[in-house]
């Protein structure tokens, strides 16, 4: 298959989910609409109600995302800057996906196969079905898909028949997966989280938004902001004010009892704590905070957060600020362009150098 091929490809991908980004109607003719469109339409329902972590809008959210890649613009001007095989090459890529948001995986698929590499898949059992679907859009869009992707149900061992992995997991599994694939060119990424900095002298709107960068995904995301540094002497309360328009994420239950859970730990430990019924905040110095829960820290400059940020760069996957530089504005953090790599390790040159 041609580079060109496998692009038009995943353009035409993004069109049919492009009917699923808002309303599930059908807003063009596409190829696809006549045999899929109902099917992906009751798959999406699925999803939602078999994990319930998945939300329709979620899982919109997550196609949105998908669309703002597969444009013909985005993809050329993201692969110019690599040298892509003109044709299929002869290297399988396994790639370990993580389950925690809708088609979290989809980027290293994508990175893959547009690579020319044959692309095998381990789905995370929270996430089973939905790339999976997408490998037959792809397929039916063309055909020779069929012997470049391969999804495995089994484990895989260092015993696996592939040329280079791509594994995403938790701390713990990272440590196994350098253990079991270190024979193997790797990209092993670990837990990572986001972070905040208010200076002060952000809009109500920068605030609102913030919120969104919190909320979306219930905060499962590695791109979530899950630690604030917050400027002594602000208000609290001015956030919890700005963020009454995410209160009905308390009507998930899952999210619900995960925040429950967290408050009556705090009020048992008796430790300091804000709390606005849907959210609670606490003084902590770690990153990474649990779902319902948001960390903050004080700070009197700038310049002293700049200097821990770096100290700590290797916990942190995305900055949210105004004020500092090489940062993403605030409600943007969910929003990646494709060459915003997680871990920030350059997937595609990874790839393209095997």
């Amino acid at each position: 298959m041609k580079i060109q091929e496998r692009i038009s490809a995943f353009v035409e991908l993004g069109k049919f989910l492009k009917q699923f980004s808002e309303e599930e109607t059908q807003i063009a003719k596409h190829e696809l609409n006549t045999r899929y469109f109902e099917e992906f339409k009751e798959l999406l329902n699925r999803v939602s109600i078999e994990n319930l972590w998945f939300t329709p809008n979620h899982v919109r959210s997550s196609i949105i995302g998908i669309c703002q890649f597969l444009t013909k613009e985005n993809l050329n001007q993201w692969l110019e800057k690599y040298k892509v095989s003109k044709n299929n090459t002869n290297k399988s890529v396994a790639v370990i996906m993580a389950g925690n948001i809708p088609m979290v995986g989809f980027h290293d698929m994508l990175s893959v196969l547009i690579s020319g590499h044959t692309f095998i898949g381990k789905l995370s059992t929270k996430d089973n079905q939905l790339l999976d679907f997408i490998s037959k859009l792809l397929i039916s869009l063309n055909p020779e898909f069929e012997k470049l992707i391969n999804f495995q149900s089994g484990q895989l061992n260092g015993e696996s028949s592939f040329d280079a992995i791509i594994a995403t997991g938790s701390n713990n599994s990272a440590r196994y997966f350098d253990a079991y694939f270190s024979k193997y060119p790797n990209i092993i990424r670990r837990n990572r989280n986001s972070i905040a900095v208010i200076s002060g002298s952000e809009t109500e709107e920068e605030i609102k938004a913030l919120g969104n960068d919190i909320f979306l995904y219930f905060g499962l995301g590695c791109r979530n902001v899950s630690k604030l540094y917050i400027p002594k002497g602000y208000d609290i309360n001015n956030l919890f004010k700005l963020w009454e328009d995410y209160k009905h994420i308390i009507d998930n239950s899952k999210y619900a009892n995960n925040y429950d859970y967290q408050r009556s730990l705090l009020l048992m430990n008796k430790i300091q704590h804000y709390d606005n019924g849907f959210l609670l905040l606490q003084e902590n110095k770690e990153v990474a905070s649990p779902v319902g829960v948001v960390y903050f820290e004080y700070y009197s400059e700038l310049h002293d957060i700049e200097r821990k940020l770096k100290l700590d760069s290797e916990l942190i996957q995305c900055v949210v600020a105004s004020d500092l530089d090489n940062t993403i504005p605030f409600g943007k953090a969910q929003e990646p362009q494709l060459w915003d790599y997680a871990d920030n390790v350059d997937t595609m040159q990874f790839l393209t150098n095997l």
